[in-house]
């Protein structure tokens, strides 16, 4: 009888295990810096951070402050290899392509995640007056109103992996440029 038990509870733990991360995936994002529904702004054209959160430019069109505001709910995710190519987009936590992906995406700007490689022939070609994705096989990240936002810390002194604003410091070369129509 006592066997019977522990295999029934060992089962049982394991399938908690397995279903765990699925169950996870499922809640909402909100990165724990900011409340969900914030929308914080600035005057002007130029996006700026403070905290670790952007706050968007009020002269800036809609669809860029949503993608900003989508982005803080991320921000401070762990970097995850294949992290947001899910289903809604929402994951534990996120790589390259699947942060950019999640941003565009709360601008209803894309309508499923993307990689790096694919973002290589996305929207059209060289930077854009408000958001450019710097893309190629390998990474990608993008520029939202000035500001960087990028899992890699490439130029950013905190060294700190994973979806966050970053000091725009970072060479484009070996890059291709990309950017929404009209943004």
């Amino acid at each position: 009888m006592w066997g019977r038990s522990l295999m029934v509870s060992f089962a049982l733990g394991a399938l908690g295990l397995v279903a765990a991360p699925s169950a996870m995936a499922d809640k909402p994002v909100t990165g724990g810096l900011v409340a969900p529904g914030a929308e914080p702004t600035v005057p002007g054209e130029q996006a700026e951070v403070r905290e670790g959160i952007a706050h968007a430019p009020e002269a800036a069109p809609e669809a860029v402050k949503e993608a900003i505001w989508a982005a803080n709910a991320i921000i401070g995710r762990p970097y995850r290899y294949g992290g947001g190519h899910g289903r809604g987009f929402v994951d534990r936590g996120y790589d390259c392509s699947g942060t950019v992906s999640y941003a565009l995406h709360g601008a209803r700007l894309i309508g499923r995640p993307r990689d790096s490689s694919s973002f290589m022939s996305w929207g059209e070609s060289g930077r854009g007056d408000w958001i450019t994705v710097y893309t190629n096989p390998g990474h990608a990240y993008v520029v939202i109103a000035g500001l960087r936002l990028d899992t890699s810390a490439a130029g950013d002194p905190s060294g700190d992996r994973g979806p966050r604003w970053r000091p725009t410091l970072r060479s484009s070369r070996g890059f291709k440029a990309r950017h929404p129509e009209g943004l």
